[in-house]
């Protein structure tokens, strides 16, 4: 009693003989399975996996278990969370993959097809579909999404190489906002390269609709991406190029290129531009109202560009001034909102730490973990990564302790 004898036994049939040797050999072999020279291990983890409280492990580490020991997760002692299906079939390479639709599948199918009549009533059939998956989006998170989502980008392509005219037309306009979505979907979880690549596609289809909004909506995709991966430059001249359309772009596009050159100009250390172009993007958002079906973010999320600015203040150090945002905007977020007020919390989280608050911070990150762990989100987990930083001057306290235990299933092994 009190321990998880069945990891224990495999451990030592395995010739693991201390928990750091078994620690190093488990990260040794995930790193080279999955060729992923950050996935790792530590003999912490391994120790609270012999307790008497295991916990879950992250789906690429139960993955890793079951190579190296031959024993899925739930055979191993730890405790199996709702919804688990085994990844019985994998294989080692490109094991990140697995969990997703092959990221060019649905994007570079050789043609030519077949020539079908196209009735234009399909064009709204999948504008109301995409507002559901939207809305899907917000309550699942990326991984239950990819494969619906770009199968049906696929058939909208099929159709588009049938389709005339004006119908030809709308299609291109909806393929371009599934392709974006799909980018998005990628992006959530964590797959910067095949995010990258839909930007792209959605950056092709816009081109090719001809629509100045779409062109600057695909930009600002496109500058999402960097903003992820940390290139400030980059993201200011994507939204510069965005900006630089015609004037006639719906308001709706200028906000959207304006928050996001905000996040450019965190990433640079500019705190006077990130104010004034969080300004400038809220002297537009009152003519936003246009009936476009895509990049409603702007009007469904409460306190959007609030959120925005309290995301730069946190990339700019700002502690204080981030956690009085934060605790502004989490009240008017709907719980319905589940993986963004996953994120929102995450950061509001670190917030608090950067304002000295660490029991503040372990509070909130308590519910942001319970998020991370059910939608899957590697933007949340990525979060909670920034969280542990945050809390590094803690971490030898029972306050840093606790805050490593909560975060423990989602952050280790990831």
């Amino acid at each position: 009693m009190g321990r998880n004898d069945a990891l224990r036994a495999a451990r030592l049939r395995a010739g693991w003989r201390t928990l750091e040797q078994a620690a190093a050999r488990l990260t040794q072999h995930g790193q080279q399975l999955l060729d992923d020279r950050q996935f790792s291990v530590s003999a912490r983890t391994w120790r609270r996996w012999e307790g008497a409280h295991p916990g879950w492990p992250a789906e690429e580490t139960a993955i890793v278990l079951h190579d190296a020991l031959g024993r899925w997760p739930e055979d191993l002692g730890f405790t199996t969370p709702p919804g688990w299906i085994r990844p019985e079939h994998h294989e080692e390479a490109d094991v990140k993959r697995r969990a997703f639709v092959s990221v060019t599948a649905a994007a570079l199918v050789a043609g030519p097809f077949a020539p079908q009549h196209v009735d234009p009533a399909l064009i709204d059939y999948f504008r109301q579909q995409l507002e559901g998956h939207y809305r899907a989006d917000m309550l699942l998170g990326p991984h239950d999404l990819i494969g619906t989502v770009s199968a049906q980008y696929q058939l909208i392509d099929k159709l588009i190489r049938s389709a005339k005219g004006e119908t030809r037309r709308g299609l291109l306009r909806i393929g371009a906002a599934y392709a974006a979505l799909v980018g998005w979907l990628y992006q959530d979880a964590g797959d910067m390269g095949g995010a990258s690549f839909w930007r792209g596609v959605t950056q092709e289809i816009a081109m090719r609709s001809r629509d100045a909004h779409l062109i600057g909506y695909s930009l600002v995709n496109q500058a999402q991406v960097r903003t992820d991966l940390g290139d400030g430059p980059a993201v200011i001249d994507l939204c510069e190029a965005a900006l630089a359309g015609p004037d006639r772009l719906v308001p709706k596009v200028r906000v959207m290129a304006l928050q996001q050159q905000a996040h450019g100009a965190s990433l640079v250390r500019d705190r006077g531009a990130v104010d004034r172009l969080i300004d400038q993007a809220d002297a537009l958002l009152g003519r936003v109202d246009d009936a476009l079906p895509w990049g409603n973010a702007c009007r469904r999320t409460p306190g959007y560009l609030e959120v925005q600015r309290a995301t730069c203040y946190g990339r700019l150090g700002l502690g204080a001034q981030a956690l009085a945002l934060w605790d502004q905007v989490l009240q008017i977020v709907p719980e319905t909102a589940r993986r963004d007020r996953g994120v929102y919390l995450a950061r509001h989280a670190t917030a608090a730490a950067g304002a000295g608050e660490p029991d503040q911070a372990l509070e909130i990150a308590r519910t942001a973990a319970d998020i991370a762990a059910q939608t899957r989100s590697a933007r949340m987990r990525r979060e909670l990564v920034a969280l542990q930083q945050a809390m590094r001057p803690w971490q030898d306290a029972p306050v840093g302790q606790d805050l490593a235990e909560v975060l423990a299933p989602v952050t280790e092994g990831s």
